[in-house]
């Protein structure tokens, strides 16, 4: 089964607003053992979704929209369909009631465009939407072909994807499993990994498929089976990976939703340790990956933003000396932070940065995206120079993450 996803509205296009439905519809899609030929996104202009819808029924199974079913004057993909399909709108009774029900608990007039709601194609089937006040509608073709119209709201078209669209996709159609499996990695720039493992890669039977999806975070390696039966390519996928992690040593992190910081974090709780953090670059930001996690005052205990010289020698303890001598990018800075912090906070483990997130301070000795980071334990500091390049944004992430896969490391000997 092949799909197109379509996603409709003037307001993605001009960039008001992020496509991230048809994100989530693929994942979803590919779940169940469908194939995402193709996915775009198109302006309300009744032209264009009639075009578009028929150009991908032509080469497609399914075509699945989402957006222009709300109440305005500008949301016309509902009579779009109902032209195409030649079927007069109608009104639905449950959408009626329930829409009626919805404005009463809002405390809305229940006026003409909100009794509009419940208009649909005669010719479609109603698949009732529980989070909002716009039905999804599925239309059968002649030729075989499906056509299903979703709200744009993400959250109503997640729901109405989950409790009705798959399962019926499944009923309809003859849908064999597509098996994913994702390593993640830490530590390597997809190049290095591809020539550290190509060896294996090279040797992968012809039935999986090998992506590499980068992010400034972290590299996922992700074996995929197409068209299979589920047992077996589960089998010959974990076989593969069973091969691959002696390449990948410390470089690997774990699987599919592991983090660095989620890894480091499952360490410090089975081993009943503490950790605080001291920033000067990272602004927060290697806090803030502890803290969005659930849990994190367990072992998370606190941190210093010490972006003035003042803070990291009045709060943290480090050397006037040092800093005068060194600079706040230096060695012997990154290293006192880390033991600062640790002091002040009273923990196990403590870690710092600083450096220059850029894209101003660089100088010929230390260039803009030169970040020192230590790490300081019961067993003593450690410390590591690295480089991230000109983009402050990328460095601050870079650098937050780096420091914490060192702690990962220490962690893991």
């Amino acid at each position: 089964m092949t799909v197109d996803i379509i996603t409709i509205g003037d307001e993605i296009l001009i960039g008001q607003i992020v496509d991230t439905n048809s994100a989530w519809m693929s994942r979803h899609l590919g779940d169940i053992g469908a194939t995402v030929r193709r996915k775009y996104s198109i302006g309300d202009s009744a032209e264009e979704i009639r075009a578009a819808i028929a150009e991908s029924l032509a080469a497609s199974n399914v075509v699945i929209t989402t957006g222009g079913l709300g109440p305005t004057k500008d949301d016309i993909t509902k009579r779009v369909l109902a032209e195409m399909f030649g079927s007069p709108l109608v009104r639905d009774e449950a959408t009626y009631e329930r829409v009626e029900r919805i404005m009463a608990l809002r405390g809305i007039e229940f006026n003409e465009l909100n009794k509009a709601q419940a208009l649909v194609p005669a010719c479609c089937r109603v698949l009732p939407n529980h989070k909002g006040t716009a039905p999804g509608m599925w239309f059968d073709t002649p030729e075989g072909g499906v056509v299903i119209c979703l709200p744009g709201v993400p959250f109503e078209m997640e729901a109405l994807m989950e409790e009705s669209v798959l399962p019926l996709l499944r009923e309809r159609f003859e849908l064999r499993s597509v098996v994913h499996r994702t390593a993640i990695t830490f530590g390597l720039a997809e190049s290095m990994m591809a020539q550290l493992i190509a060896p294996w890669e090279d040797a992968l039977p012809e039935e999986l498929h090998l992506a590499y999806l980068p992010s400034p975070s972290q590299l996922r390696l992700r074996l995929s089976a197409y068209d299979v039966e589920e047992s077996e390519a589960r089998k010959a996928i974990d076989r593969q990976f069973e091969l691959l992690m002696p390449l990948l040593g410390d470089y690997f992190v774990g699987w599919e939703g592991d983090t660095v910081q989620s890894v480091v974090a499952d360490l410090l709780l089975a081993r009943g340790e503490s950790l605080a953090a001291a920033e000067s670059c990272t602004g927060g930001a290697l806090s803030a990956k502890f803290t969005a996690m659930s849990g994190a005052s367990a072992y998370f205990m606190g941190g210093v933003v010490s972006y003035s010289n003042e803070v990291k020698n009045q709060v943290l303890g480090v050397s006037a000396d040092d800093l005068n001598k060194y600079g706040a990018v230096s060695e012997p800075v990154a290293r006192q932070m880390a033991e600062g912090v640790r002091r002040v906070c009273g923990t196990t483990w403590g870690v710092s940065t600083t450096g220059i997130a850029g894209p101003t301070g660089g100088t010929p000795d230390k260039p803009v995206g030169t970040v020192w980071m230590a790490v300081a334990g019961p067993d003593g500091t450690e410390a590591l120079c690295l480089n991230h390049g000109r983009l402050r944004a990328q460095n601050i992430e870079r650098a937050a993450t780096a420091a914490i896969n060192m702690l990962r490391l220490r962690l893991l000997k």
